[in-house]
């Protein structure tokens, strides 16, 4: 302990009288580590941070396998029987997907808040206990009984001033009152959120009845959690429900298209999507604290040189090689603590700007942020890269030969070693920063085609807004068309407005609603099998507002009225799928279930991309909203500058009706940008991760040359005083420059290769091979390597023969 402090005080001092290798060292660290740590504290708080939940190890999704061997919902008598069926479980639960509108109050107006309708053992399940109040109650999960509900600790604070005693009040939810059951705890996570921007804030007791249509086996619209039960493996769990399927099949021949369910872990069900790019993330910041490691190596070899006679010395005195080892180690691990520690500045900083730009759907964002596992990552790094980079130069410097150091007869041989590990460091500085480079620049081009992918309408120009139209005035149809009538009517009246329509699910927008489709001519005798398509119920101007061409036959007109006969639009897709090689015009279509109208298709028109932009073309099928009447539908309207309509049209519908509220009002372009957010933030982030470790490369290529020019200073001297011309002195460092170089573009290509297949799937319409990018990573990290050489070549023009010769 004794050496220990004095080899601390000596090395703090040797880094006090060198501050610009000091500072130069610990920056390189600190952009390194900070980097990591930020990284890892969103890996951790997406990935790694259990769920908030009694062994959330326990809990599972589970989900039925449709024909096409994809996961699906359940529906409400599916439910029935896996929880009445099966032995692998403690519990069961189901959620549905619920929008009450919280009526106003002092202060506050009427707003449509995120919600779920749950079976009463939902929270149990989950291990969940209310802060205040209670749980539901069985004798709530019923139909008539089930106006009960549990507030979000969110909600409760910010519509209810905190209550204490909220539990056992009613709050009105449209034209009902609701019990106050309870409040969440603060740190409850939201799940199965209809919306992944925004959280749950309200729940509400299932209650369904089994006896509605919606409780069909083919309407699959509820989600399922369960807990697997003492000793039960997953799979032991999804081989029973696979059996139970297989009977419901027997049972059910007309409502199952296929057998199969699918018990996935909770944890990675929710966060599946993010996962691929976190873990990119996280190995490409890796190899940003590799390049970083490699440039302090360079650095602490370089001034271990210079301090070969002291080593000596101290060697000749007695010290032992663990001694010399211990004192380079210690200068190691001081400079990599001081880095991890600045590190931790730039980590806090970092990661406000990731989690600011961070696609709003990426899972559980909530949970990141810096912790005491983050600190212990950030230490253990620190640690971990003082070892790396310490050790070599510390075993270099403890195996030195004593008297040829002293006499100074072995200079050459040690600056040959220590230029072929400077060369070495240079080669894999470049190969790790060209790995980056290739891969932040196939993102880019992946996220540059998405951008360009037609998505079916024109987004320029129009502005979105939510309204669903609840209460007591509405419980009847026309009551609900002479609404949307009205809004149509006077939205369309308003200055700049250019048209306006309405349609019952946004392309893009984040809502799904879909209907199996079955042909008059092409009857079925499993209705379950029969194609489903997006399902949009829209207005006669939709199509012309949108920019979506009607291909063939006609688009709707005034004169589908509800008391028309029966007409659909349909998209390619579908025609495709339903009638193959005929035409579709004049077919006849039924969409659900057995007791709908026989609908006539009277055009084809082009399809949009409904999910995602990278996602493929689906079936689509369109309904006049005369025919077909929805209480949710989305205003669209074109305008040459639908910023400044927001206002008036908002004031145009609350004229019409004040408590029916307007929620995710956006042009149409952000709803777009937003689609492509995900992409955009995986690609900036490897572009900024490559940024840094070129720089960083950059900088070990420099000192590294530096170091080359100053080894052979007396050389170009007496080159010079040959009569060696500028441009062969250019030459002898431009030529090692590239030998180096393109060296470690030979390595880094290979390994941009295997990166490529990590990235595929992530990647749209690119080859993870394409070798026009390859091509342009390593013409910039040539040219990257070249600009660092331009300072190490003009030193070595500034050699004076004649001082050098003196020297001699």
């Amino acid at each position: 302990m004794k050496f220990l402090s004095q080899d601390l005080r000596y090395v703090l001092r040797g880094l006090r009288r060198s501050p610009g290798f000091t500072a130069t060292a610990v920056a390189t660290l600190a952009l390194a580590i900070g980097a990591n740590t930020a990284i890892f504290s969103v890996v951790r708080g997406v990935l790694l941070r259990p769920l908030p939940f009694a062994q959330p190890d326990r809990l599972v999704v589970v989900q039925e396998r449709d024909q096409d061997g994809e996961a699906t919902n359940t529906g409400y008598a599916t439910y029935r029987d896996w929880r009445g069926r099966s032995r692998s479980f403690d519990e069961i639960a189901v959620a549905a997907y619920w929008m009450p509108k919280l009526s106003a109050s002092p202060g506050a107006a009427a707003e449509r808040i995120e919600g779920l309708r749950v079976s009463q053992a939902f929270f149990r399940l989950l291990g969940v206990r209310p802060a205040l109040g209670r749980d539901f109650l069985p004798a709530e999960d019923v139909p008539g009984a089930n106006r009960v509900v549990l507030l979000s600790d969110g909600l409760w604070r910010r519509r209810f001033a905190a209550d204490p005693r909220i539990a056992g009040k009613t709050v009105r939810l449209g034209d009902n009152a609701y019990l106050v059951a309870g409040v969440l705890p603060r740190d409850f996570e939201s799940v199965f959120a209809a919306d992944p921007t925004k959280p749950t804030e309200i729940f509400g007791a299932l209650g369904y009845d089994a006896g509605l249509p919606q409780a069909c086996r083919t309407c699959r619209h509820l989600r399922t959690i369960a807990r697997l039960g003492p000793g039960v493996t997953r799979e032991q769990a999804e081989a029973e429900l696979t059996a139970i399927s297989s009977t419901l099949l027997r049972e059910y021949p007309t409502e199952y298209s296929a057998t199969g369910v699918f018990v996935k872990p909770f944890a990675a069900a929710l966060t599946a999507r993010a996962r691929p790019l976190l873990w990119t993330l996280f190995a490409a910041v890796g190899l940003v604290l590799l390049i970083g490691c490699a440039n302090v190596a360079s650095l602490l070899l370089a001034r271990a040189g210079r301090r070969r006679k002291e080593v000596a010395l101290r060697t000749a005195l007695g010290a032992s090689r663990a001694r010399i080892t211990a004192l380079f180690l210690v200068e190691a691990l001081v400079l990599a603590l001081l880095g991890g520690a600045l590190g931790l500045l730039t980590a806090a900083w970092t990661l406000q700007t990731l989690v600011g730009l961070a696609p709003a759907n990426l899972p559980r964002l909530g949970a990141v942020r810096l912790e005491g596992a983050v600190l212990l990552f950030t230490l253990g790094v620190s640690v971990l890269t003082g070892l790396l980079f310490g050790i070599l130069p510390a075993m270099r410097m403890s195996r030195l030969h004593v008297e040829p150091v002293l006499r100074e007869s072995s200079g050459a041989s040690a600056g040959r070693s220590a230029r072929r590990f400077g060369g070495s460091l240079v080669v894999f500085d470049v190969a790790l920063a060209l790995i980056l480079l290739s891969g932040a620049l196939l993102l880019l081009k992946s996220t540059s085609r998405l951008l360009r992918v037609d998505p079916g309408f024109r987004s320029a120009g129009l502005l979105t807004m939510e309204v669903d139209v609840t209460g007591a005035r509405y419980a009847e149809d026309p009551a609900v068309t002479a609404f949307w009538d009205q809004v149509l009517e006077r939205v369309a009246a308003l200055p700049g407005v250019q048209s306006a329509g309405l349609v019952s699910q946004l392309p893009l927008g984040g809502n799904f609603d879909g209907y199996g489709v079955h042909a008059q001519d092409k009857p079925s005798t499993n209705p379950d099998a029969d194609p489903s398509a997006d399902r949009y119920g829209v207005s006669a101007d939709y199509l012309r507002t949108m920019g979506i061409p009607v291909l063939r036959g006609r688009g709707f007109s005034p004169a589908d009225r509800a008391d028309s006969p029966p007409v659909v639009l349909i998209n390619g897709a579908l025609g495709r799928r339903v009638w193959p090689g005929e035409d579709p015009i004049g077919k006849r279509v039924r969409i659900g279930g057995n007791d709908g109208p026989w609908r006539t298709v009277v055009g084809v028109v082009g399809s949009v991309r409904h999910t995602a932009l990278d996602a493929p073309e689906t079936p689509q099928i369109y309904l006049p909203r005369s025919q077909f009447v929805d209480n949710f539908m989305v205003l669209v309207v074109r305008a040459a500058n639908p910023d400044r309509l927001a206002g008036p049209i908002r004031a145009a519908i609350t004229r019409i009706d004040a408590d029916q509220p307007i929620t995710r009002v956006a042009t149409m372009e952000r709803v777009l940008s937003g689609s492509a957010a995900p992409h955009r933030f995986s690609a900036g982030l490897l572009g900024a991760f490559a940024l840094l470790a070129s720089l960083l490369a950059s900088v070990g290529i420099f000192g590294v040359l530096s170091g080359f020019v100053g080894q052979r200073t007396r050389e170009i001297g007496i080159r010079v005083a040959l009569g060696a011309s500028r441009q062969s002195i250019v030459g002898l460092v431009s030529a090692r420059t590239l030998r180096l170089t393109l060296a470690g573009v030979a390595v880094g290509l290979a390994g941009s290769l295997l990166l490529s297949k990590g990235i595929a799937g992530q990647l749209f319409r690119v080859d993870p091979h394409d070798p026009i990018v390859l091509i342009a990573a390593s013409v910039l990290i040539v040219a990257v390597a070249l600009l660092s050489a331009l300072a190490p070549v003009r030193r070595a023009l500034r050699v004076d023969p004649i001082t050098t010769l003196r020297a001699e």
